[in-house]
């Protein structure tokens, strides 16, 4: 009872207390690293807290509301060292889109339903972590994650060209858009705002390339506001230089979802769609990071942080939270080594709008820009985009079709775009098992079995070997094969030490094709058959039908049964022997007669 009571423990443990995983990683050195990674991502997300409850259709204050105790609890209770959670793009566009409809943006209804409907996500992610449907992401693959962390990047980029540049871009321009605005405003290209983000670049770049140790974020962002500063101080007349500004200091204020049935029944057809946007954009954001960092990712825990960072925002004025590309790669660039980082960030940000908010104008978003550039151009994998793009055509595909989807549709349909191929391809592969025709090599002193295509085959056995699993996609490729290759075969044996898993119609396959033949006077013999594949076929009646003692463990076992009862008189068709059995045929030595050769195998 204890052995049991303490193995229930050890593994409930992880769910309710994620850091017993990674707390051997926090020693003095990584907090260091840690802390100034959280206090980068804090100043970082001034700007863009701002900007998101404005795309949500929220107050501004209500954005940093949402990077705060939603970051916290989802960098504790999450496997991933490197996410950050809180407003984001998409959350922000979907969110205005479903409550625009019901209430006044920015008014407190409005503020009301947002809340309540984050609340309701959080409760139906953190159900489905209970559940462990995690496994969920393993179909996002990793060309995938290279295609769609690629295009987000150049997002990123895209979403900052506005302030790098101090042009004016209308809210909410997608990639095309923005391109087309920065060609069409070139003339009107502002020198002392762009000259602010070269200087916050090249400071970034020569910390990074100079002084690694040195958080070149920070210094980068202190460089571009010391800029910025000159040259408004030397100015004659203002200049364009903008800035983050003043915010309100406060701290997120308590909060109530409103469960009624009214509220409930209006907000029910978009849980489901924005609880799979944030699930979609956290784990495939967790998996990027993962990826880079060599991390191990619970895809179950995620889905039971980002559940709890919601459901515990909902109650401190925060609306939907999601993990954010830009933070989180910012987050990994600047050094962050645990999930302390996510979580001071979350801490420092409180403090900054409560203590220090008015101090927020002296940053300039030239000098922000700059900073994402460098975080964008990081993001994107240059190493596994040129090694996927000459190894595999079909990743090629799914990869580039993953990072243009992201560009030029949104991120959510990119990724389910991405899962799609993915699924589709790996079903092209799957539906079209490999199966080689095996013959003894009679120049071999062991006859050894082989599959040269210039090797003559029985006219009576035929032995099969199949590479993949017989399901539903599969018979038609399988049958279409065996009717092509062995139509004067009576007896077929099927090497089937390659097939993982058979279904029901693998199964009812292979019972017909026994009966055929066996009307046919042969058998349908299957060689070292898997522990599963047995089972199913066991289970659903098809192996009394094909005959249990037609089950062999070798291919010697099985031909040397069929030679016990073959008529040696059918054998006068044969003008050379390729079993050693035949030597015990008395007709062998008849007369020659054409040899059927054997066709080319067929590959998936």
């Amino acid at each position: 009872m204890r052995t049991t009571a303490s193995s229930s423990h050890s593994r409930l443990l992880p769910i309710f207390f994620p850091p017993a995983k990674w707390w051997h990683r926090v020693t003095p050195s990584n907090v260091k690293a840690d802390l100034i990674a959280g206090v980068t991502g804090a100043i970082v997300v001034l700007p863009q807290g701002v900007a998101f409850a404005a795309i949500a259709g929220m107050p501004p204050i209500y954005g940093l509301y949402a990077g705060m105790i939603p970051a916290i609890v989802a960098a504790l209770f999450g496997s991933s060292w490197h996410l950050v959670s809180g407003p984001t793009t998409a959350a922000s566009i979907v969110l205005f889109s479903l409550l625009s409809p019901l209430a006044e943006p920015g008014s407190m209804a409005y503020v009301q339903l947002a809340i309540t409907l984050t609340f309701l996500v959080g409760l139906t992610q953190f159900a489905l972590g209970l559940l462990r449907l995690g496994v969920l992401v393993n179909f996002i693959s990793h060309s995938v994650v290279i295609g769609f962390t690629s295009g987000a990047a150049l997002l990123i980029a895209a979403n900052q060209i506005h302030h790098f540049f101090g042009i004016e871009i209308p809210r909410g321009s997608d990639f095309v858009q923005t391109i087309t605005a920065l060609i069409d405003q070139f003339r009107h290209i502002d020198p002392m705002v762009t000259g602010v983000g070269l200087v916050t670049l090249i400071a970034g770049l020569l910390c990074r390339r100079w002084w690694p140790r040195v958080p070149y974020m920070v210094l980068a962002m202190g460089v571009g506001t010391l800029a910025a500063w000159i040259l408004e101080t030397l100015a004659t007349t203002p200049l364009a230089i903008t800035h983050v500004g003043a915010l309100s200091a406060s701290p997120p204020p308590l909060s109530t979802p409103d469960l009624s049935l009214a509220t409930l029944r209006s907000l029910a057809p978009g849980v489901i769609a924005v609880t799979l946007l944030a699930l979609t954009e956290a784990i495939s954001i967790a998996r990027a990071m993962a990826l880079r960092s060599g991390q191990t990712l619970d895809a179950d825990q995620e889905f039971i942080a980002q559940g709890l960072s919601n459901i515990t925002g909902s109650f401190f004025s925060a609306y939907v939270a999601t993990g954010s590309f830009n933070r989180s790669g910012l987050n990994y660039a600047a050094g962050a080594q645990t999930p302390i980082a996510a979580a001071s960030s979350g801490l420092i940000l409180i403090g900054l709008v409560t203590l220090i908010a008015p101090m927020a104008q002296l940053l300039p978003h030239a000098a922000m820009a700059g900073v994402l550039f460098l975080v964008a151009w990081g993001l994107i994998d240059w190493h596994h985009i040129h090694q996927t793009l000459h190894a595999s055509r079909a990743e090629s595909m799914i990869l580039l079709s993953t990072f243009l989807a992201t560009l030029f549709l949104n991120l959510e349909l990119a990724i389910l775009l991405g899962v799609a191929l993915s699924l589709g391809i790996h079903l092209a592969r799957t539906s079209h098992p490999r199966i080689l025709f095996r013959v003894p090599d009679p120049q071999h002193p062991r006859r050894r079995f082989t599959s040269a295509s210039v090797r003559q085959q029985c006219p009576r056995i035929q032995i099969a070997r199949v590479d993949g699993s017989l399901f539903f996609a599969a018979i038609g490729a399988v049958q279409k094969q065996w009717e092509a290759h062995s139509p004067l075969h009576t007896h077929l044996i099927i090497v089937a030490s390659g097939i993982n898993f058979i279904d029901l119609s693998g199964g009812e396959f292979l019972a017909q094709e026994a009966l055929k033949r066996r009307a046919a006077g042969g058998s349908l013999s299957l060689v070292r058959l898997k522990e599963s594949p047995r089972t199913l076929l066991e289970k659903g009646g098809f192996l009394d039908i094909i005959g249990r003692e037609r089950l062999f463990s070798s291919k010697q076992e099985a031909i040397s049964a069929l030679f016990a009862h073959l008529d040696p008189a059918g054998c006068r068709l044969c003008h050379q022997p390729l079993f050693k059995e035949c030597a015990s045929q008395e007709e062998f030595h008849a007369p020659p007669t054409p040899v059927i050769p054997l066709s080319t195998p067929l590959a998936a």
